[in-house]
């Protein structure tokens, strides 16, 4: 009975159990609701000075702006990479399974799109950049959070050297203290996980899932094949490594990111796990899974591609495969505008299908599974977040 030490076999007992919970006793699941509620906040509790710190310290551990622009350059690019694959690879499933009979939308009604404001690049780039450092940390702005860590570590490498220890000394302290109370959330996992699974099966329920079984089997077997075949096949490439035995020692975030369907709460498990189990560096990763956390976006790109592919069909329009393609296209550039939330990608597919003239009001069908599938293409987001960070770490260590 060894094997049941095991944080991850606890971890798969407790989502089983949180279903059978849920299906059979869905009055009590609906009821414990605050158990999951208090470990999700928990963790996201150590996300902001984690991120922070972690940000200043890699940077600051690489010791020039070069390091910096080459590991960056090295991070966007296979973010950018992993994401067009998920988005082809779910145009070329949905072109080979044409799921969606036309059906009319009378009667459908999606409230919240009309309180979701039109995309402007303009807005979204200047989403990134804080105008007031602290209400970014106090909100957890992600993405302005990194950007004001970037330059602050920048700005030290022109300071005198005593000056630079001081920084570095209180941001690696900071660091330090976040794992160590990171590692006694991470022990209440399988207490956690049993709380959101079950909640989620009792509120959902078994039928809306069945009812819409076709679109649910598409968009996990979509993710499936890239999480167990596309991802590991660039980890192969780039790193040569054994992808299967990497993602096994590390299997413990993915699974966390199923179970929380929220990046950034996953953020403090991935950062442990790759360093000591995944050998990745302390810099790499602080610095990658970071920024992987805001901006890759692979399992929520092939949703959100399927999704409107979905409604596409539903809605009778014909879309071309240059339609497909700028879809495609579009949906690669968006991806980094989606916060690592739950369900926030509901708000990029309003954008995307109001940006290729499809009626919002289909979302009304798809929206009952989205909580179920949110937590499947974030445990892909965070699987392609710890396939990323080996190579960049791997291709780094050549190079060094």
């Amino acid at each position: 009975m060894h094997y049941l030490k095991s944080l991850n076999v606890q971890v798969l007992i407790g989502i089983i159990l949180g279903i059978i919970f849920g299906v059979l006793a869905p009055s009590l699941a609906l009821e414990q609701k605050l158990i999951g509620d208090i470990f999700v906040a928990l963790l996201k509790m150590l996300v902001v000075p984690l991120v922070f710190a972690s940000i200043y310290t890699a940077l600051t551990g690489l010791g020039s702006a070069e390091k910096l622009r080459n590991i960056g350059g090295k991070t966007i690019g296979l973010y950018l990479l992993t994401t067009a694959l998920a988005v082809f690879l779910a145009i070329f499933m949905m072109n080979i399974f044409p799921i969606g009979e036309p059906m009319s939308s009378a009667g459908l009604e999606y409230a919240k799109a009309s309180t979701i404001k039109p995309f402007s690049f303009h807005d979204m780039i200047m989403s990134f950049i804080p105008s007031n450092v602290f209400n970014s940390l106090a909100s957890g702005y992600m993405m302005q959070v990194i950007v004001f860590a970037v330059f602050l570590a920048l700005a030290s490498f022109k300071m005198e050297p005593k000056h630079q220890k001081v920084l570095f000394d209180l941001f690696s302290a900071i660091n330090e203290a976040m794992f160590h109370i990171a590692k006694w959330v991470i022990n209440l996992t399988p207490i956690g996980v049993f709380s959101l699974i079950s909640y989620i099966i009792a509120k959902q329920g078994i039928d809306v899932i069945l009812g819409l079984w076709e679109y649910v089997l598409l968009v996990l077997v979509v993710i499936l094949i890239h999480g167990l075949v596309t991802l590991p096949a660039v980890l192969a490439f780039f790193a040569k490594v054994n992808p299967y035995h990497y993602l096994n020692v590390v299997k413990e975030s993915s699974i966390m990111a199923f179970s929380t369907a929220s990046s950034a709460a996953t953020l403090p498990v991935s950062l442990r796990v790759v360093q000591e189990k995944g050998g990745v560096s302390k810099e790499t990763a602080g610095f990658v899974l970071p920024l992987g956390a805001t901006v890759s976006m692979d399992g929520t790109a092939a949703y959100l591609t399927i999704a409107v592919l979905y409604i596409a069909n539903l809605a009778g329009v014909e879309m071309s495969f240059g339609d497909q393609l700028i879809l495609g296209l579009t949906v690669v550039a968006l991806s980094v505008g989606v916060a690592a939330l739950p369900s926030a990608s509901l708000v990029m597919m309003v954008v995307i299908l109001n940006q290729v003239g499809l009626p919002v009001e289909y979302l009304a069908i798809i929206v009952a599974v989205d909580r179920i599938l949110d937590m499947a293409r974030t445990s892909l987001n965070v699987t392609s977040d710890l396939v990323v960070t080996k190579i960049v770490d791997t291709l780094s260590r050549r190079n060094s």
